[in-house]
């Protein structure tokens, strides 16, 4: 396990104040702020720690309220707003400087066997034959403003092997694409078995490029860059089949609309061997400065 995995997975191992009280850290991301994925996957740790284990979580809906501290804790308070014969419901506020930054509301379901049937997986190739994350970026470091975006950027993301299909929106600044992108990504190192840290892991990574496809119907550079300025409004995600955080998981991810200073990103995760993992729809701020 890399030392970056490690630290992730200490920043997600909360501390328990009280019966439904969790407090956890954070740590500086590319951007002034607290990285959205962080306090989602915190949030969602905060959750599935008051929920019975025979319970795995199958659903997220989150907004982002106020741009987060990162040189202060976070508290989430969690609310058992229900505990069913087969599911069970939570309410998570994060609260920071006494200011609500963020609320989730998750699902959990005991398991049951029911109908089967998924959206077929596209193709993509082999992760194996891309480049590592950090040889792609450095490869384009020329893209990157100042040297020390370019190492903080590498430093967030250390803890993922986060590979891209196709070059990413700084690599083609200037040139219109399809809103259609795709990434493999698996942590950095093998992780417990625990179901609810896998899906927290997945929770984290599925923030980092889920606009990113609104940028390509624009030729935009991306949130580096400096040619647009963007921030997530809120996320959902559904868990649809187990899958494992450390093995290779395909992102494929597109936008179907931007208008209003917003953007929609929509997504499915794939397992390397074809089974639709999780669902993902987010919407964020998306606005070119002035």
């Amino acid at each position: 396990m890399s030392q970056a995995l490690e630290s992730l997975l200490d920043l997600l191992d909360l501390e328990r104040i009280e019966r439904d009280i969790f407090r956890g850290q954070s740590r500086s991301a590319v951007v002034p702020r607290v990285f959205g994925g962080q306090v989602a996957a915190q949030a969602l740790v905060a959750a599935g720690r008051t929920v019975p284990e025979d319970r795995f979580a199958h659903s997220l809906h989150a907004y982002f309220l106020v741009a987060g501290d990162p040189g202060a804790p976070i508290v989430y308070n969690v609310d058992r707003i229900r505990d069913g014969r087969s599911f069970t419901t939570r309410r998570v506020v994060a609260v920071q400087h006494g200011q609500p930054i963020f609320h989730l509301s998750a699902s959990f379901q005991t398991y049951e066997e029911g109908m089967e049937h998924q959206a077929p997986m596209p193709s993509a190739p082999d992760p194996e034959t891309l480049p590592t994350g950090e040889e792609l970026l450095r490869r384009y470091a020329e893209f990157f403003p100042e040297p020390r975006v370019l190492e903080r950027l590498l430093e967030a993301r250390a803890a993922v092997d986060l590979r891209y299909v196709d070059p990413p929106p700084f690599a083609t600044a200037g040139t219109v694409r399809e809103p259609r992108s795709q990434v493999w990504f698996r942590t950095n190192g093998k992780l417990a078995d625990d179901p609810l840290l896998h899906v927290c892991l997945a929770t984290y990574v599925s923030d980092m490029t889920l606009l990113d496809s609104i940028l390509l119907a624009h030729g935009r550079g991306g949130w580096t860059t400096g040619d647009v300025v963007g921030a997530s409004l809120d996320h959902a995600m559904w868990f649809h089949r187990p899958f494992r955080a450390d093995e290779w998981l395909l992102y494929d991810q597109e936008s179907p609309s931007a208008s209003g200073g917003r953007g929609l990103g929509q997504a499915r995760i794939y397992t390397q061997d074809g089974r639709l993992a999780i669902s993902v729809i987010q919407e964020g701020v998306v606005r070119v400065p002035r």
